[in-house]
């Protein structure tokens, strides 16, 4: 891995508390570290329990120590925009998706390019998902199709195309050969990975839960992982510089975090049950702090 950034801090303050009582100020020092990207964050994920792994409109894909406020490692090789990253937690390999209609695989140790390039899309690529044992990955994009690649040759194994079928997100289901996607006619679907077969839902459609209290468009959804709360948790955040936290099975609100002048909320991510990042469009990444004692409420604690 390339020799760490030194480290850059510096204390900002003030941000707003947005709860059922209404909108409080609260004056509260939070550690402005040296910024990941120097443009809109638009992805990221947890690589281990202090490192994320984060793209951007400034065609980087940056590997971030989030504790000690140091880029690990940025890689370049896209000619656009970076869209998605994704990664398997606690390896070394890291998956992008941009606007330049390819996907590529790095590795974190090797700032020498990419290991693998999947090429093929004929539109920007928003969806992509690496499947459980590393082996294959997926691809979604606004050309309406979605892809399945061998991870180390770059051949593409399956591939399928749905009218108006434009992309937005993809997830691998744990542990299982089905893969959810989402779509800008407003549709979820399901498929087989094994053949990128659509299943059939009709029958299985019923509605389990609706969140509701963002006042903008949802960006991002994550399951937080399991820890000393009484209640399984989802955290949310919107265009409206809100993130929200929830009870999965009652869908309440259970805390709610307004983050000024950060612009739209892109996306989310956690390795551990106490710290939340969250990608921005103004401010770079925010580091949340979720207080499980203190009735699950929100701070911001740092920002890069």
């Amino acid at each position: 891995m390339g020799k760490p950034q030194s480290k850059q801090k510096r204390n900002i303050s003030r941000y707003r508390i947005d709860g059922d009582a209404g909108h409080c100020s609260v004056t509260q020092v939070v550690q402005q570290y040296s910024p990941a990207h120097n443009d809109a964050v638009t992805s990221l994920a947890s690589l281990t329990s202090d490192n994320c792994v984060s793209g951007g409109k400034d065609k980087t894909v940056v590997i971030y120590d989030w504790k000690s406020g140091c880029v690990q490692q940025k890689f370049m090789g896209h000619e656009s925009d970076v869209t998605k990253v994704t990664c398997l937690f606690q390896s070394n390999r890291i998956f992008s998706a941009s606007r330049d209609k390819t996907a590529l695989m790095w590795d974190m140790y090797n700032k020498a390019g990419p290991l693998q390039e999947f090429i093929g899309h004929e539109l920007v690529v928003t969806g992509l998902a690496v499947s459980p044992d590393g082996l294959k990955l997926c691809t979604g994009s606004r050309d309406n199709s979605m892809c399945i690649w061998d991870v180390e040759t770059g051949d593409c194994l399956q591939s399928c195309s749905i009218s108006r079928n434009l992309v937005t997100h993809i997830c691998w289901v744990p542990a299982e050969s089905r893969v959810i996607q989402t779509s800008e006619d407003k549709m979820i679907r399901i498929w087989n990975s094994h053949e990128l077969q659509l299943w059939d839902l009709r029958q299985t459609k019923y509605k389990v839960c609706e969140y509701k209290g963002h006042l903008q468009t949802t960006a991002a959804c994550i399951f937080l992982p399991n820890a000393t709360s009484s209640f399984p948790l989802v955290a949310t955040s919107g265009h409206d510089c809100t993130v929200k936290i929830w009870n999965r099975d009652t869908a309440v609100c259970v805390s709610s975090l307004y983050l000024d002048g950060t612009g739209p909320l892109t996306s989310l991510a956690s390795s551990d049950a106490a710290n939340l990042l969250c990608g921005s469009f103004n401010t770079g990444i925010h580091q949340l702090r979720v207080n499980l004692s203190n009735s699950c409420s929100l701070s911001e604690v740092a920002r890069f």
